[in-house]
């Protein structure tokens, strides 16, 4: 994305190899001898050493370019002045020169458009001088330049074409100098733009030669690069030695020559990925953990199979065993009716007794409190509801301060962050990054096409005009006043916005469209950080790759989708007047596009997803409504069930009182309270609440309440008809009370333990569940046991259900039967008669023991299978404009999000190393980051950087430099000069621009010898970093910062020779998926933390999703430790309550069992309904080869089973 203004510098360059139309223009003093090269001369004048094969101007192309003069003239002895002037420029031509001083000074002027692009690498800056200075000044130009076709320009002849004999050596020496060399502005090698991407210095040599036509950028003549001369034509290539880029005497940085020899000493070891241990079992590669598990299983099921055989060969008779199991079965259901047969006076004299069964004291202590209380509570139902009531209602007066979070960084991260503390650090000294608004236009593939047809069509351009209008003509309201999209999107440099799209290689105006025609847009593909007819409506080059997508390498032609982006300002201040603006106008931006927008591409046959900055805050928020009638509906559910559940029907006629409909319904409302005590509480103390509370813990709380209240309700009415009600009520509490505390405080202290999860929506989500649930059962065991006695006491006294004032008289003979003599559920009878029976059997316990065992195990083996990371698509609702945008994310988008190296209390005192070991241009440190940045991009599957890093120090120093003379200068008077294309060196609108005029007094700001080492000094460095910030770029300085670097370096305080802060950009690869955006996270990480540690400076790295995927680092050490600590809450509150290891060791292992089966089921069952995600055929076909190996073994033991 912020490709576009890493390339402002550009947007006055034309090509660079227009220096060809120049330097081989003479512009020099005119001699009245000259010797036109015909066949009126001989071959000896003509080719040979001394002499010159053009000379002068002779005319210019209708668009400006100048024509030499095809006439030949020898050498000549230039003046000291000037031999000095070549000497600083093209030392290798000496004596004799084919050039005028004239014409030299328009050669300097030209190639000073080259000298930023390659001054960071000497040798090749050096090699690409000497091509044009043996072309222009050579004294034995005529020896390899041959004159081959002439044309006529106001009766003059001119040169239309020549051929430049040169050496393969050094055409080798030239590209092998500099294919390597970066252009950090545009994080891409310099190559890319003087050699159109050429691979070799065959294809360099035929872009250079290339005659450009009429108003494109090029040479105004043809020039054919040949390796060899024959020998009757007396000519002989042009061989100047070529210098190595790794000379030690033009030595080159490590990032623009990695051949060098020091550099590739400190090159970065090949990174191998980890892959995990395989097997392969014919054509199915297995994982070794897999493996290990099928064994382990076997192994297991093996020793279990043998263990239980043992115990069945025991000396025990076949009626013991039956005995056995019948007592087993019957336990399971029965126990309470026993417990229900004693008299109530020995039940309270042996509290510690139960059915028989010895009871642990914290049993037996619990038993005896309930019974107290059940009966306290009995006799005092009124005093109970209402204190109950009164305390639940009183937490609900915080409701008044309830507050929502919607804000993601508030939600993802905490305030202790790393990530959190890393955006605030950025943010603050550098500039917070820009909101995004973003249209994706894609075809759709026809039936007979695998991939979909190209976009860039002229019906498609023109719906993008019309769209554009639309855009244009957005008015949003806020506060009266109307926002447009003008009020609010970055200008990095003028009035215009910085909008993405393809409609910039027209300046956003149609009648250039009309003009050029579609094939224009193919040409900029090519050509658009030269040509002057590509440059953005903002005047920057705009790269192909952030406008379009569907592509593959870099053929754009066949790109499948347009992609709009309106970057649009962001402020510090998230309420402050900006931000609601551009969320006003964000707003009305959807509401076009869904309204009519849609439509529009829709009648084309193409595709259309969109988004804004706000998009998905908006979108949970309208998830979070449509849920509240989800919960709604849920609840009355619940109502409907527990009133059929909890009621008896004896029959029909006297359904009306023994139903339960208004014990249900006030069971659902203390569920609610419950819930509204827990938000009340936490609001009244400061704690915001979070859109996952109010659409999950009410479903939560609703099934552990439901549970409860059916335990409860089951548990009265399943006690002797006989007793009073006190006693049923007692005894009931007695019966279920410690199950339902045991359950709940198991509960409670499991989601507490979420408490301590550092990420802010999982810890307040933990602390509003653990004390709903608590107050879900506080309510369960006082408010709704006193309704319970109401309940009961209203059906004894033959009142209707929901109008207990109306009293019947009805008498029902199977009311007054006790609960030996009242007909089973069916439910309860198939647990008693069928499930209970099957389930004690010995063989039925092994197996299914071991296909839970399986179950397991097969978890556990597929847990390594899970990625980290929340799939947008299934936070978001089903029905969402965002599911298609993330969707066309994924799949058309070429370029990954702008990654930031940020480097703290950069020391630029001439004192310091510290310059020396962040740049990446000659004379910096090997090791420098700039370097270890460059070198990590060429491994881009493990590092995630896709480029190298566009460096504000770089540019700067190269814009000091006094080899780039046409940037850093000044004024007689000390003042900041502009470079000669810019005001007031130039009038504004002026086409050209003479040497003269107010600027010509200008020099440089430095020469040579004011630098140490060609680095400046202290003061130098203090001086003129404004000025390189403020300097606009242009033709003839590309290296000026305004634009491309105004928010990379924090100026505060910078005059004591400590920069706080500054940034060098890259970006990472397309991220298309969760576990690229971890992984790459991560990789971040480790490689800053590994170049701050060797270069002892503080460097951290920064992307504005950094912040969302943190979390994800640990996720498997936090969520381990998490559910270790709440499984073994669960296990010590069963060994205090149980007193029994055995038992708690038990629960402890089924629960872990489930926990993983949860884990893996949810992860994959999400995957397949929401993702449409398939596993790799290998990791179906071993599965259901170790599933069919694991049924196989079962039989196999079943068959032994039943032959005993």
């Amino acid at each position: 994305m912020e490709a576009f203004d890493s390339c402002l510098r550009l947007f006055w360059l034309v090509s660079l190899f227009q220096v060809l139309i120049v330097v081989s223009a003479v512009i020099s003093e005119r001699s009245n001898t000259r010797f036109l090269l015909t066949s009126n001369g001989t071959a000896g004048e003509r080719h040979s050493e001394e002499y010159c094969a053009m000379y002068d101007i002779c005319g210019a192309r209708p668009d400006g370019k100048v024509l030499n003069c095809p006439y030949g003239s020898p050498s000549v002895k230039p003046d000291d002045l000037l031999s000095s002037k070549i000497q600083s420029l093209c030392p290798t031509i000496t004596g004799n020169i084919c050039c005028s001083e004239a014409q030299f000074d328009t050669l300097r002027t030209q190639v000073q458009q080259a000298i930023p692009f390659l001054v960071g690498c000497p040798a090749c800056l050096r090699n690409f001088l000497n091509l044009f200075c043996e072309l222009t000044c050579s004294p034995n130009q005529s020896l390899f330049i041959n004159v081959t076709s002439v044309s006529k320009d106001k009766n003059n002849s001119t040169v239309d074409g020549i051929e430049y004999y040169i050496t393969d050596e050094f055409g080798e020496g030239l590209y092998e100098s500099c294919k390597d060399v970066k252009f950090g502005t545009m994080n891409a090698q310099a190559i890319q733009f003087i050699g159109d991407g050429a691979k070799n210095f065959k294809e360099w040599f035929a872009f250079i030669g290339r005659r450009a036509t009429s108003n494109m950028p090029g040479s105004p003549f043809a020039i054919n690069f040949l390796p060899s001369a024959t020998k009757s034509s007396g000519m002989r290539p042009m061989d100047v030695p070529t210098y190595s880029c790794s000379d030690t005497s033009l030595g080159c940085s490590c990032g623009d020559c990695p051949s060098s020899t020091v550099c590739s000493n400190l090159a970065t070891p090949q990174q191998h990925k980890e892959g995990s241990c395989s097997v392969r079992i014919g054509s199915v590669k297995a994982k070794c953990v897999d493996i290990s598990l099928a064994i382990l299983y076997i192994i297991s099921v093996s020793l279990f199979f043998g263990w239980g055989l043992f115990l069945r060969t025991r000396g025990k008779s076949a009626s013991q065993r039956k005995q056995l199991s019948r007592n087993d079965s019957n336990q399971l259901y029965s126990s309470t009716q026993k417990n229900e047969d004693l008299p109530v006076e020995m039940l309270v004299e042996a509290p510690h007794i139960r059915n028989g069964v010895q009871l642990s004291f914290v049993q037996g202590y619990l038993s005896k409190f309930y019974r107290a209380y059940g009966t306290w509570v009995a006799r005092n139902p009124t005093l109970v509801l209402f204190a109950s009531l009164s305390a639940i209602l009183a937490l609900c007066i915080g409701l008044i301060r309830f507050k929502v979070e919607t804000r993601p960084e508030k939600l993802w991260v905490g305030p202790g962050s790393r990530a959190a503390a890393e955006k605030q650090f950025f943010d603050s000294h550098l500039a917070p990054f820009y909101r995004i608004e973003q249209l994706i236009l894609a075809t759709v593939p026809g039936a007979d096409h695998k991939k979909p047809p190209s976009i860039l069509t002229g019906d498609n351009i023109k719906l993008l005009f019309e769209i554009q209008k639309k855009v244009d003509g957005i008015r949003a309201n806020y506060s009266g006043s109307t926002v447009s999209l003008t009020d609010i999107c970055m200008k990095p440099l003028g009035q215009d916005c910085a909008s993405q799209t393809v409609l910039q290689y027209f300046k956003m105006d149609q009648t250039n469209y009309d003009n050029y025609g579609v094939d224009h847009v193919s040409y900029c593909f090519q050509y658009f950080t030269s040509s002057d007819k590509c440059m953005s409506a903002f005047k920057a080059p705009l790269d192909p790759s952030t406008v379009l997508g569907g592509f593959s390498g870099n053929n754009y032609s066949e790109a499948s989708a347009f992609i709009i982006t309106y970057p649009v300002n962001n402020a510090l201040n998230k309420e402050g007047n900006e931000t609601r603006k551009a969320v006003a106008w964000e707003k009305a931006f959807i509401q076009l596009a869904q309204s009519e927008l849609l439509p529009m591409v829709q009648n084309m046959n193409l595709t259309l997803s969109f988004s804004s900055e706000s998009s998905i805050e908006d979108e949970l928020k309208r998830e979070s409504t449509a849920d509240a009638i989800t919960i709604l509906i849920s609840y009355l559910v619940m109502f409907g069930y527990i009133s059929m559940t909890l009621g008896d029907m004896p029959r029909f006629s006297s359904f009306y009182i023994y139903s339960k409909v208004l014990l249900g319904l006030s069971g659902v409302i203390l569920v609610m309270l419950s819930v509204l005590g827990s938000v009340g509480f936490f609001s009244a103390i400061g704690v915001k609440s979070t859109l996952i509370i109010m659409e999950v813990i009410p479903f939560l709380v609703l099934a552990v309440g439901v549970d409860n209240m059916c335990i409860l309700v089951h548990a009265v009415k399943r006690q002797q008809l006989e007793l009073t009600l006190e006693s049923r009520i007692s005894n009931a509490l007695v019966e279920v009370g410690p199950s339902i505390t045991l359950a709940s405080l198991s509960e409670v202290l499991a989601f507490a333990v979420g408490s301590f999860i550092p990420m802010p929506a999982c810890r307040v989500f933990s602390m509003f569940a653990a004390l709903a649930v608590l107050l879900d059962f506080l309510l369960q065991i006082s408010a709704f046991v006193s309704l319970i006695v109401f309940d009961f006491m209203r059906a004894e006294d033959k009142r209707i259900d929901c109008f207990p004032c109306i009293r019947v008289s009805l008498t029902c003979p199977d009311s007054d039967k006790g609960i030996g003599q009242r007909k089973l559920g069916l439910l309860a009878r198939y647990m008693k008669e069928i499930h209970a029976p099957v389930l004690s059997r010995w063989g039925v316990k092994l197996v299914v023991t071991s296909v839970f065992v399986a179950f397991s195990l097969t978890s556990i083996a597929l847990c390594t299978r899970i990625e980290p990371g929340l799939e947008q698509k299934i936070v978001l609702p089903r029905d969402s404009y965002l599911q298609g945008y993330f969707h066309d994310v994924s799949k058309y988008l070429r370029i990954g999000p702008p990654l930031y190296f940020v480097v703290k209390n950069y020391n630029y005192s001439s004192e310091s190393r510290q310059t020396n070991q962040l740049c990446a241009i000659n004379q910096c440190d090997a090791d420098s980051l700039l370097n270890e940045i460059s070198r990590a991009s060429l491994k881009p599957e493990s590092s995630y950087i896709a480029k190298p890093a566009a460096s504000w120090l770089d540019d700067f120093l190269v814009w000091m430099s006094p080899e780039a003379f046409g940037c850093c200068r000044k004024f007689i008077n000390g003042t900041y000069c502009p470079p000669n294309d810019q005001p007031p060196c130039c009038p504004a609108g002026q086409a050209s621009c003479s040497l003269g005029g107010p600027c010509k007094e200008c020099t440089t700001c430095f020469l040579h010898s004011d630098l140490q080492n060609d680095r400046p000094s202290t003061s130098q460095f203090k001086e003129k970093l404004p000025w390189f910030l403020t300097s606009l770029p242009s033709a003839d300085c590309a290296k000026a910062g305004h634009g491309a670097y105004t928010d990379s370096v924090d100026l505060q305080g910078y005059e004591n020779g400590i920069i706080q802060a500054s940034s060098f950009r890259t970006y990472h690869t397309p991220l298309n998926k969760q576990v690229d955006y971890v992984n790459s996270l991560r990789a971040a990480r480790d490689f800053s933390s590994k170049v701050s540690k060797s270069l002892k400076m503080e460097i951290f790295p920064y992307s504005v999703f950094y912040m969302f995927f943190e979390q994800y680092l640990d996720i498997w050490k936090t969520a381990l430790i998490n559910l270790a600590i709440a499984v073994g809450a669960v296990f010590i509150v069963c060994l205090v309550i149980t007193c029994s290891l055995w038992t708690s060791a038990i629960i402890f292992l089924v629960l872990t069992m489930i926990v993983v089966d949860l884990l893996v089921s949810d992860s994959y069952v999400t995957c397949y309904l929401f993702m449409d995600c398939q596993p790799p055929p290998g990791v179906i076909v071993f599965h259901a080869s170790v599933l069919f190996l694991l049924l196989g073994y079962l039989s196999f033991l079943m068959m032994i089973i039943c032959r005993e």
